[in-house]
């Protein structure tokens, strides 16, 4: 819930700063218009004439952030649009998962500082047992929890009390590894994708700049450029997605195994305590 509220907000943000943008540049590019018409019609037999009126015009052209993405293509906008957005999504993600490993650790170091400081393991199971709130608590809630159902039932195997602490503690870590990993796919996709959607709005907005070079038969740099600026603005939104996803990506992936060798350290500790009361019950 928190991740759709923090996502909600970063559109929000983007949306009234781009009509703020747009509200900026919008009054200064339209006095240029008549100008360009009149340069034009004053002179319609001389070529040199039509050549700088046309020059004018693409010089007054918007080349501001909001101003290529208006005058772009309309698919060009759209894979825009939404690079634009998986950047978005990608930052949201990364806001989450660092909170929730700064979190986690910090829990887990708490936990083991009192795990190891003496108190007694029924007392710390109580207070647990209602809602352990990190992987680590978790392990050991699962692990005391099946402890104690199985003495409870007069359970006469421990080699079998022994095999069945080890397979609760090791689904126990299975399922908060999975949980730390949720969303890490979709860093990974942008990271690999976006910069070819990205590649993919500016190769067609090249080829639209071409057919624009076609039609008016000026070769022009004052033609070209605008349509091209527009394209490799396509690229920079497509770089932009996926250069953080990457970094990230490879960063989290990396704090999740280490907290999961973490886990699967204490679930080892955890399990000779436990059996070695068994040795002595036995």
């Amino acid at each position: 819930m928190t991740l759709k509220k923090l996502l909600f907000a970063v559109v929000l943000l983007l949306a009234a700063s781009a009509s703020f943008a747009y509200a900026q540049t919008s009054p200064a590019a339209a006095p240029a218009a008549p100008t360009a018409q009149v340069d034009a019609t004053a002179a319609p037999a001389v070529p040199g004439a039509q050549v700088a009126a046309n020059g004018v015009g693409m010089a007054s052209a918007d080349l501001s952030l909001i101003g290529l993405f208006l005058q772009a293509h309309l698919i060009v906008k759209f894979v825009m649009a939404g690079l634009v957005l998986a950047s978005v999504w990608v930052w949201a993600i990364i806001i989450d998962k660092t909170i929730l490993f700064q979190r986690m650790k910090r829990q887990m170091d708490r936990f083991e500082s009192t795990f190891w400081s003496g108190q007694s393991l029924e007392e710390l199971y109580r207070s647990l047992s209602s809602r352990p709130n990190h992987a680590m608590a978790a392990i050991f809630v699962a692990a005391m929890r099946e402890w104690k159902r199985s003495y409870e039932g007069g359970a006469r195997s421990f080699v079998g009390l022994t095999q069945r602490l080890d397979k609760v503690m090791n689904v126990t870590i299975s399922r908060e590894v999975e949980r730390l990993e949720s969303r890490l796919l979709v860093l990974a996709t942008v990271g690999s994708a976006g910069p070819f959607i990205g590649l993919f709005g500016t190769v067609w907005g090249i080829m639209t700049s071409f057919q624009s070079i076609a039609a008016s038969k000026n070769t022009s740099l004052a033609v070209v450029a605008p349509g091209i600026a527009e394209a490799l603005f396509a690229t920079a939104i497509g770089l932009i997605a996926a250069i953080p996803a990457t970094i990230f990506y490879n960063k989290f992936i990396s704090q999740v195994n280490r907290q999961a060798a973490r886990l699967e350290g204490f679930a080892d500790e955890f399990s000779a305590i436990l059996s070695r009361q068994i040795d002595e019950r036995g």
